[in-house]
């Protein structure tokens, strides 16, 4: 139940320095980011080191008849996730009911309890206390992680999320390497090994806690929340509260299957390094070296590919490339010959497996560009009062497809199938479900379509965008000189617009067919068909009491002399019955810049009438557009002449 002072909680990030920088890497000199994220990545290197050294102890040094070496991952990583089954959803409500800054102490402070029980664990070479420690471990990880992306939209703007959740994602993947490249040579130093890996993993978790405490206070988001310690019960009020927004519960989806994708390869990396590529234990850690860059590359690389803004539109880029690398490596690496087991130095030196390495990065990669603009998006739509039980919601689902992704994979290898043919079904069920997704979702496709277009036929500069608003309902008013404006539009926002759009623009094969997806509202002239007419403003009201964006072109047309129409008085019909009913939207003014003589506007000349789409490539590839976006219109000053003069100023000398 969200309370009055729950209701109260800002809605905004509550951002404690400037934000503007120069990219995410300046963000780690900013206090309200760089000690959060040397905290989460201290513990996920801790994590992985101690999780990694105890494999290593009961697979290659202890005799354990109770636990053998085939056993002992799966039993291991089975433990870890078994606590964010149970106590995802209680993690969830103290992140919301709780100081989420107090909630990382107290995590860190747990930290530092379960390795020194592991620390004696480790020296006196008792597998059950580390076992135990391993389930402890999981429940330090579940009580973290709804902290760790609640955490980010409180102190980040929305044109900083992609970036932070960049790093983020980055910087726990390289964790995890380092981790256990230091847990697998630490317990494997003789006499000390095992003195060495209880020293370090305290270190680690002291390290961790006396970084946490730079951390700058993150206000509870409902701090009247009355704890629901069922936790099944309360897994089910989570996953209802997800699901009441749509686009954020099949970006959960999203996001699992993305985990159930990546678990099947990275379970996989020691048998296939062994029995297909016939390397030894370091060709299994090169794997999972290049494997970690690569997710590491396509993480940071979304903030460059996004213009800092949440777009959604690289998640179908991610996803076919995901299928593509992972269908190619089942290509690359069935026909290798069989041969005696090789190290690191050998098996670099054959040619054929540079192509696996460069799947298996590029794979990774794409699944960088996957996953950070999906938790971008989840934390940018969730509701501030419930955003960190949503992400509890997510880590079950996680969790649920992880185990999945083991059963599933054990069965196909049980029914005689081969590592490279169950990486072919993988690409393959990848290219299926993200289909699926994306036509659940049209936004991703839609986004994905306006990305391209913006990115790799038109040079699109965008200026003035900080005047978009990331929250709440707003009119967009705008020039109308092709096609696909609206298209373009769609790319400068980081929030989905609704158009209102001519009735005959839904006729324009393709064209027509992407603003239907994207439920653009089309209007008729009132004279021709006044019910339709009609229509469009109340679809436009309940657009703004919704509290989205709305745009509209006020000229009523696509110029056919590239020159700005007269604007019609639509726009005040909207504002004024938005008014009417106590809604103050306000207003932008915009202006799309060298779009005429484009391919998609009215230039060429056929039969006495201007036309569109007659001459392909006519201004060639990659030609220079723009939209510059004007400071806000208050709607008591609303007139279609003022509005008409602000986008004349905006275009300069394309008046």
């Amino acid at each position: 139940m969200t309370t009055p002072a729950a209701a109260a909680a800002p809605a905004t990030p509550v951002v404690h320095e400037a934000n503007a920088h120069a990219n995410q890497f300046a963000l780690l000199k900013q206090r309200r980011f760089a000690p959060f994220f040397w905290t989460q990545f201290a513990g996920a290197a801790n994590d992985n080191l101690f999780k990694f050294a105890f494999t290593v102890m009961v697979t290659y040094q202890l005799q354990l008849s109770w636990m053998p070496p085939a056993m002992a991952g799966l039993a291991i990583g089975a433990l870890f996730i078994l606590p964010f089954l149970l106590f995802s959803a209680t993690a969830g409500q103290l992140t919301d009911k709780f100081d989420k800054t107090r909630m990382i102490r107290f995590v860190k402070n747990l930290e530092i309890a379960i390795m020194l029980i592991a620390a004696w664990g480790f020296i006196a070479a008792n597998a059950a206390v580390l076992l135990g420690c391993v389930f402890l471990m999981g429940l330090h990880s579940t009580l973290f992680g709804p902290v760790k992306f609640a955490y980010l939209p409180q102190v980040l703007d929305a044109r900083e999320l992609t970036g932070g959740n960049g790093m983020v994602e980055m910087g726990t993947f390289v964790a995890i390497l380092l981790g256990q490249v230091a847990g697998g040579l630490l317990v494997a130093v003789p006499q000390i090994g095992h003195t060495s890996v209880a020293v370090a993993c305290v270190l680690l978790a002291l390290v961790g806690r006396g970084v946490a405490q730079a951390i700058p206070q993150a206000p509870a988001t409902d701090p009247g929340l009355v704890i629901n310690w069922n936790p099944f019960s309360e897994t089910w009020r989570n996953l209802k509260l997800a699901h009441e927004n749509v686009v954020v519960f099949r970006s959960l989806l999203g996001i699992s299957w993305m985990w159930f994708f990546g678990a099947v390869f990275l379970s996989q990396f020691p048998s296939f390094a062994k029995e297909v590529l016939h390397g030894d234990e370091q060709v299994a850690s090169l794997l999972l070296v290049v494997f970690s860059i690569g997710i590491g590359v396509g993480s940071l690389l979304c903030e460059t590919l996004s213009r800092r803004q949440v777009e959604i539109g690289l998640v179908p880029l991610g996803a076919i490339g995901m299928s593509v690398f992972a269908i190619d490596l089942y290509f690359a690496s069935r026909g290798l010959p069989k041969v005696a087991e090789m190290g690191i130095g050998s098996f670099v030196h054959q040619g054929a497996h540079w192509r696996v390495m460069a799947d298996l990065g590029l794979l990774s990669l794409f699944a960088g560009l996957y996953s950070v603009p999906m938790y971008a998006l989840i934390q940018l739509r969730s509701q501030p009062t419930h955003r960190a039980r949503i992400i509890a919601a997510n880590n079950i689902l996680n969790a649920l497809f992880m185990i999945g992704s083991s059963v599933i994979a054990g069965a196909l290898l049980g029914a005689g199938f081969t590592i490279p043919q169950i990486f072919l079904f993988t690409g393959i069920a990848n290219a299926v479900v993200a289909f699926y997704i994306f036509l659940l979702v049209p936004e991703y496709l839609l986004r994905f379509v306006a990305w391209v277009l913006s990115r790799f036929v038109y040079r699109f500069e965008i200026k003035g965008d900080e005047h978009i608003p990331t929250e709440g309902a707003a009119v967009l008013v705008c020039n109308h000189v092709s096609f696909i404006d609206a298209v373009l539009l769609m790319a400068a926002s980081p929030r989905p617009i609704r158009f209102i759009m001519d009735h005959r623009i839904f006729k324009v094969p393709v064209l027509g067919w992407l603003f239907k997806l994207a439920k653009a509202i089309p209007i008729a002239p009132q004279k021709e068909d006044p019910a339709a007419y009609e229509a469009a403003f109340a679809k436009a009201l309940d657009v703004l009491r919704e509290g989205d964006l709305l745009a509209i072109f006020p000229e009523g047309a696509i110029t056919r002399d590239g020159t700005l129409q007269p604007f019609k008085g639509g726009v005040m019909k909207i504002v004024e019955s938005a008014r009417a009913e106590g809604l103050e939207p306000p207003v932008i003014p915009m202006a799309l810049v060298n779009l005429w003589g484009s391919y998609f506007s009215r230039i060429e000349l056929r039969g006495g009438q201007n036309v569109a789409m007659a001459k392909p490539f006519r201004r060639g590839f990659y030609s220079r557009v723009g939209l510059n976006v004007g400071t806000v219109v208050p709607p008591a000053e609303v007139q279609p002449e003022l509005l008409r003069q602000r986008v004349g100023a905006l275009l300069g000398g394309q008046k």
